[in-house]
């Protein structure tokens, strides 16, 4: 059987799984919710260290496992950076995966992605990246771990975790190609525009996404020193 490419198997996602294409303002209003009920419960979430530290987050509610001749994994959601002493506007982007074989079921799942460096968010200012390949990541640490969270850090410049059925836990990734979302983006802001115009902070966040931003406003403040440094 020849391969088949991952930009094809989000093609036959978004066609087979309508749920997905629902308006950016309801996928914003989900992917808050998702990061508000994960970072609810502290020793049950991403570790606060590391948040902080953190260049940029992705969030991605309710990726989609679609069952057909070949397995696949087809999510929209946002990502956001750190800039100018605050956090950037929600740039739409799009995760997608692929195994071959047999799969079943429709189990949808949250993901969660940390850029924990330079490197990392230069990743998600381009348009288009593999993890595993053009960028090294790790399943995240879960809860209070500073000692296991300070080793990730060490080797990975992204960090994922998954929420399946309210079970939140790291999460391997690789494979998986993350890339810009060109029709939410001209949904969202009107017009055409990439992820680095979005994430270096040169646009501003249109009304619908400050509910986004709010949050990570909330869960991930910048302290007096950041906003100074910028």
């Amino acid at each position: 059987m020849r391969p088949i490419h991952v930009s094809v198997l989000a093609a036959m996602a978004a066609a087979i799984l309508p749920a997905q294409e629902e308006t950016p303002d309801k996928r914003l209003r989900n992917a808050t919710d998702t990061l508000h009920e994960i970072m609810a419960t502290p020793d049950r979430s991403i570790p606060q260290g590391l948040l902080d530290r953190a260049q940029c987050v992705v969030v991605v509610p309710d990726m989609k496992k679609a069952a057909f001749v070949v397995g696949g994994e087809y999510g929209r959601g946002f990502a956001l950076c750190r800039t100018a002493g605050r956090w950037s506007a929600p740039a739409p982007i799009r995760l997608a995966g692929g195994s071959f074989g047999l799969q079943l079921g429709g189990d949808s799942t949250d993901i969660v992605l940390l850029a924990m460096n330079e490197r990392g968010m230069q990743r998600l200012l381009s348009d288009k990246f593999k993890i595993g390949a053009d960028v090294s990541a790790a399943a995240g640490p879960v809860g209070r771990d500073t000692s296991a969270s300070t080793d990730v850090l060490m080797n990975a410049e992204m960090l994922s975790w998954s929420r399946t059925r309210g079970l939140f836990a790291g999460a391997a990734l690789n494979g998986t190609v993350v890339e810009h979302d060109d029709g939410e983006t001209r949904k969202l802001y009107g017009r055409e525009m990439n992820n680095h115009a979005i994430l270096a902070g040169e646009v501003r966040t249109p009304e619908p996404a400050r509910i986004l931003t709010k949050e990570m406003d909330e869960i991930a403040p910048f302290s007096s020193a950041d906003r100074m440094k910028h």
